[in-house]
């Protein structure tokens, strides 16, 4: 079960995003556009983690090939494991947490979307640079999801006046932290060379598939 669930977490989530999405907009719902805006930010999770697992899919190559010069893509340093632990793990918890949480825990969910803005500038910046492209898996999520979020969370918290100082000393140092510690750095502390949690062709880069296309 465990061997099914890591290689097919993100298509779960995509599912879960769709359900999430009919569930929140309904009017019968009653959110407040704080607590609406924490389930989409879920559910832009959910969306941005199958753009880059699934369709078109081919983030753990870029980022073993591009960002590490990895000679062996297909596992080092990122692998199936360490991607699941990282986005469920790390990822789901921390936005469905903010979003169960709502406007009691501002400083949660402005951490949440300190990692939504990291993953902007990294796919906009870091990782077009890197690969000297104008596109990379999750770009697109990214703009057409996570920055509405981001900007949207600012100007509810600032217009309701629902954020004290306590919640931006807590929650930007937090998000920081989450991005450098919950994501960036396990992909090297998990990584092996010889595990066998490996990636399918379609999520390496063309140049890198076991089986190129004729």
């Amino acid at each position: 079960m465990m061997n099914l669930f890591r290689k097919h977490w993100y298509d779960v989530g995509g599912v879960l995003g769709l359900l999430l999405l009919i569930l929140v907009l309904r009017p019968q719902a009653g959110l407040s556009s704080y607590q609406l805006l924490m389930w989409l930010s879920l559910a832009s999770l959910f969306f941005h983690q199958v753009e880059e697992y699934r369709f078109p899919g081919t983030f753990p190559g870029m980022i073993n090939r591009k960002m590490f010069h990895s000679d062996r893509p297909d596992r080092y340093p990122l692998n199936t494991n360490t991607a699941m632990l990282i986005n469920v793990g790390m990822g789901w918890t921390l936005y469905l947490l903010a979003a169960l949480a709502g406007d009691r825990l501002i400083w949660l969910g402005m951490s949440a979307m300190l990692v939504s803005l990291g993953n902007i500038v990294a796919h906009t910046f870091l990782f077009n640079l890197k690969g000297r492209t104008l596109y990379n898996a999750g770009l697109a999520t990214c703009w057409l999801f996570f920055a509405p979020c981001v900007f949207f969370f600012f100007h509810i918290i600032h217009t309701d006046q629902l954020a004290t100082m306590a919640d931006y000393w807590a929650g930007i140092p937090l998000g920081i932290l989450i991005n450098v510690f919950g994501v960036f750095k396990p992909i090297g502390w998990l990584a092996d060379r010889d595990t066998t949690f490996i990636f399918r062709d379609g999520q390496l880069l063309p140049t890198d598939r076991r089986n190129p296309p004729r």
